[in-house]
């Protein structure tokens, strides 16, 4: 790219796309460069949003997946209210109880029928002009339990589960929530290069909300990958109410946290430990690209007592270890 002369069309697209339209060619000559002063900005999303689902049949009545498929199996009349009432919630959310005039949302949707339900119910709260896109997207998908579920075998297999670990098991001709977290990583490694190249049409001008309706497990397995929570942490969190829903929300220092939307209160009543709960507080303010060694799931919970300082004298608060 250094030795590529940029045409007129290079440039323009250059001017809009990068940090600095006034130093397009700064490195000289008509080259395109990556130097510091050219290289592009990140414009990340306010806050993503996870919501779950409105109350489905099979939420009510488990015989439903007997005859019908999981990925067809509809809201509740009660589903549709919840998901409707949302909708409006989210929306207070993402305009700051209208008191932001500047904002923008951007969705995507598992494929499954409830999920599509709801979202079309939690749209009817957002003007047109301020939905900037929405995508299905395959990998937020539920868990795959097994094709059609027999009621009393589905009694004994999860029962299993609970002596096996909810992390580990893996359903009979279905996933386990390890292969959930294979296929949430796989999305957000999209979601970044969406961000990065600007797909979601972020306008400097407002503030871009990203909103994901998926399901339970695969909610709670998007925070696990996203803030690094071990299994065992995992497996303390409780799992989301249909259309409850979790605001990570980006501080002024750069990262994303759930204590900034969220209370302390919020975060103890799903299962968050007192380590989990310190680490959303310290992401809410902490230096972006620091890392907190204090957080002890990220020390103590791999090491035994580690020494004070090493043989240089280098005290332990010193130096990051990083999982």
């Amino acid at each position: 790219m250094d030795k590529l002369v940029a045409s007129e069309e290079l440039i323009e697209w250059r001017k809009t796309a990068y940090k600095d339209p006034g130093k397009a060619l700064c490195c000289g000559e008509g080259k395109l460069n990556r130097c510091s002063c050219c290289r592009p900005v990140r414009s990340l999303p306010k806050r993503i949003i996870l919501v779950r689902h409105g109350e489905s049949q099979g939420n009510l009545d488990m015989s439903a997946y007997t005859t019908t498929p999981d990925y067809k199996i509809p809201l509740t009349p009660l589903g549709t209210e919840q998901a409707r009432a949302a909708g409006e919630r989210i929306c207070g959310v993402v305009s700051d109880g209208g008191r932001d005039a500047n904002w923008k949302v951007h969705f995507y949707v598992s494929p499954y029928v409830r999920t599509r339900s709801t979202l079309r119910e939690i749209g009817y709260a957002f003007p047109r002009g301020r939905i900037i896109g929405v995508r299905e997207e395959c990998r937020v998908r539920e868990q795959d339990f097994g094709n059609f579920q027999v009621e009393e075998r589905m009694k004994a297999i999860k029962e299993s589960r609970e002596r096996f670990g909810r992390f580990f098991f893996r359903f009979p001709d279905g996933e386990s929530a390890a292969d959930v977290f294979d296929r949430v990583a796989s999305f957000m490694e999209s979601l970044w290069r969406d961000i990065d190249m600007r797909r979601l049409d972020q306008d400097e001008n407002s503030e871009t909300n990203l909103v994901i309706v998926s399901h339970g497990l695969t909610s709670r397995v998007f925070l696990m990958k996203w803030f690094k929570w071990t299994v065992e942490q995992f497996e303390r969190l409780n799992n989301l109410g249909n259309c409850e829903f979790r605001v990570m929300q980006l501080g002024p220092s750069g990262d994303y946290s759930l204590a900034i939307h969220h209370t302390k209160e919020e975060l103890e009543s799903w299962g968050l430990s007192a380590e989990m709960i310190v680490d959303q507080q310290w992401r809410a303010t902490a230096n972006r690209g620091a890392w907190n060694v204090d957080f002890a799931p990220y020390l103590y919970s791999f090491f035994g007592d580690l020494k004070d300082e090493d043989e240089n004298g280098v005290a332990g608060n010193e130096q990051s270890i990083i999982a």
